[in-house]
């Protein structure tokens, strides 16, 4: 903050600092720091503003049917827009008044361009006319500390925090911008207050969003947390839910999704999943369906139904995604050998005319036409045999979900011969289901260790024309004793015409931890390890398979 601010801003600086401070403690320490809640009591109370704004144990959803006024004001607060005007109010309030024209309700108030209440007795202005605050009236442009103000053991600095011995909000308290302080007559307005009052506000979402705490977890404050949430996805201009369901472990709505299914982690699951309205409200993400396949085993009833539903929801939301992306990829080339079909789409209309150019007719002005060309449009489709075969152990849960995803949808391209395995410390062939990703997540067992040379053994057996197959395999190759057999075959298979695939992972971040021993072995046999990222694997595929 520059000395080229009037009193009047710094103290609302001052203020937010304040607000963003105790924000910052309770967020890392859920411990108060008994002056920083002191102060942000002050100004929440001097703003007008309820004080369960700054009880995190006291949902949004409270707040707003206590005071119904706020929610016009949290919807849209954190979008960009809201910040062009210094004096605009969140959430498309009124404009407030212009602070030249504001006027202090106490005794022998005077206008000015920063109207406050009184800081106690003997204060003067800065203009050096002795005018004595103690009253309620002032306004001159600020208050000068070099006119009679004592900052040295209680006096009020702008924002409440009292430079000397701590921090002192008493009836003494200064309102900053025009507003009247603890014994003023209203809250406070102005440009400033207005850049306050949001940023209570602002500190309140983040608060309830962000500090989800540690420990046990029950169903109550889960559902808070989701209506906190959606509260926060509205102030971003978007729907409820809005953020979390766009998916994806990237950006806002990938930590949205990690902090539920961090609250889902530490309570009960089942407790949730046998409450419908509950589940219902749940976001699928990632780390929830991990949870779900991983204690599957133990559901029943309602609890499992509503855990398949679940499931289903993400498994269509990821599908569509990739769905989009396999579409997107450039197809197989023209296939020549095939004739053209003589049809009028396909007319070829400049090469028609450029061929029969010699039968122009100076005199009759026409061009006659003896032949018609039409382009090929035909492309080449090599019946293909895919063998997708992926490491289903708990840190390959990604690619698990993505890659039964993603063999379902090329298992659904013309002549496209699509086998599914998936091993740990066993193997298990999931091609007769291979159509139904849903179905094939229920019968995965996710966790163990790694048995590469297991699958290796299940999986060659499905090689029938070398030069037509493609063998993907997704894992982070930590084999340990196993290493040596599972290059070899792998070698083996390479050598004998297939286009073998190794991917690290599989999911929309291109993250991926791979042996180094595999990785250079890899590399030396002239199959490197490609990129994690998904869209990677679907132009690889979809360039050998169309």
């Amino acid at each position: 903050m520059t000395d080229s601010l009037a009193p009047a801003d710094h103290a609302d600086a001052n203020r937010r600092q304040v607000l963003y401070w105790r924000l910052l403690a309770r967020l890392f320490d859920p411990d108060e720091q008994p002056a920083l809640e002191s102060a942000s009591m002050a100004v929440v109370d001097d703003l007008g503003l309820p004080a369960a704004l700054l009880d995190p144990a006291v949902s949004v959803d409270t707040v707003v049917q206590r005071f119904p006024a706020l929610a016009a004001e949290l919807r849209g607060l954190l979008q960009p827009e809201q910040d062009a005007g210094a004096g605009a109010p969140p959430g498309g309030g009124p404009t407030p008044p212009d602070p030249a024209a504001t006027t202090d309700a106490g005794a022998g108030a005077d206008t000015g361009s920063s109207a406050t209440t009184g800081t106690g007795s003997s204060a003067t202005t800065g203009t050096g006319s002795g005018v004595d605050l103690g009253s309620g009236a002032d306004t001159g442009s600020g208050v000068d500390s070099g006119s009679g103000v004592d900052l040295g053991s209680g006096a009020d600095t702008g924002s409440g925090v009292d430079s000397g011995s701590g921090v002192d909000l008493g009836s003494g308290a200064d309102a900053g911008s025009g507003g009247a302080g603890s014994g003023g007559d209203g809250p406070a307005t102005g440009p400033g207050a207005a850049e306050v009052r949001r940023a209570a506000l602002v500190s309140k979402l983040l608060l309830n969003v962000f500090a989800t705490g540690h420990g046990a977890v029950d169903a109550g404050q889960l559902a808070r947390w989701q209506s906190d949430a959606g509260w926060f996805e509205q102030a971003l201009g978007l729907e409820p839910g809005g953020l979390r369901r766009q998916g994806g472990t990237d950006g806002l709505g990938g930590v949205l999704a990690g902090l539920e299914g961090d609250l889902v982690r530490r309570m009960h699951l089942r407790e949730v999943l046998a409450d419908p309205a509950l589940a219902s409200r749940l976001t699928p993400s990632m780390s929830l369906i991990e949870q779900l396949l991983r204690d599957k085993a133990n559901l029943s009833g309602v609890a499992l139904a509503n855990a398949k539903a679940l499931i289903r929801r993400f498994v269509d939301e990821v599908a569509e995604v990739l769905r989009t992306q396999v579409a997107q990829t450039s197809v197989g080339v023209v296939d020549r050998s095939v004739p053209p079909k003589r049809v009028y789409r396909n007319l070829d209309l400049d090469r028609t005319i450029w061929q029969n150019l010699t039968n122009w007719s100076p005199e009759d002005e026409r061009l006659y036409v003896d032949k018609l060309y039409y382009r090929q449009t035909a492309r080449r489709v090599t019946p293909a045999r895919l063998i997708v075969v992926v490491d289903q152990s708990g840190s390959m849960v990604d690619s698990m979900v993505n890659c039964t995803i993603l063999a379902s949808i090329f298992a659904g391209l013309p002549k496209a011969d699509v086998h599914l395995i998936a091993y740990d410390t066993r193997a298990l062939d999931l091609t007769p289901w291979v159509h139904d990703p849903f179905e094939v997540l229920l019968r995965t067992n996710l966790g163990g260790g790694n048995d590469g040379p297991v699958a290796m053994a299940l999986a060659r057996p499905k090689i029938v024309e070398p030069r037509n197959t493609v063998m993907v395999w997704i894992s982070d190759f930590y084999e340990f004793n196993r290493s040596q057999p599972l290059f070899d075959g792998i070698e083996a298979v390479h050598r004998s015409g297939v286009r073998f695939i190794p991917v690290g992972s599989v999911n929309s971040s291109g993250q991926q931890s791979v042996n180094p021993w595999f990785r250079q072995r890899f590399k030396d046999l002239g199959t490197p390890v490609i990129s994690g990222h998904i869209r990677k694997l679907v132009f690889e595929l979809k360039s050998f398979l169309t």
